[in-house]
């Protein structure tokens, strides 16, 4: 049960970071439907779960060496490779819209992440 409450909260939590990313960041643009964000967000965090944890440990040294800013790289790819999964859905238009995008969703993450601690605490 627990393990199916985590993977709700990531869903939710994957489909408001992508919203505010896509109404923020100009040339990041998911179609303005339901079923777009619900598919997108979906995919999003499979591939959160499955690709993420495979390139941070193919990327540790990296990371560790950057003091952990090689995990905005790693969320960059994982954006990038979300864009070409479900591309029909998403548009990443240029490097900054996809370091930008990358940026405030790591940074709702965490903000959602913190907040669903104190809430469970």
């Amino acid at each position: 049960m627990k393990l199916i409450a985590k993977l709700i909260f990531s869903l939710a939590a994957n489909g408001i970071a992508l919203w505010i990313a896509a109404h923020a960041v100009q040339g990041f643009s998911i179609v303005p439907t339901v079923r777009a964000y619900l598919i997108v967000a979906a995919v999003f965090t499979v591939i959160e779960l499955i690709i993420r944890p495979i390139l941070k440990l193919l990327l540790a040294p990296i990371i560790i060496i950057t003091l952990g800013l090689g995990l905005i790289v790693i969320d960059a790819i994982v954006l990038e490779v979300l864009a070409h999964t479900v591309g029909q859905y998403i548009s990443i238009t240029g490097l900054y819209p996809l370091v930008y995008a990358t940026l405030i969703i790591g940074a709702v993450h965490v903000i959602l992440s913190v907040s669903s601690k104190y809430i469970h605490d």
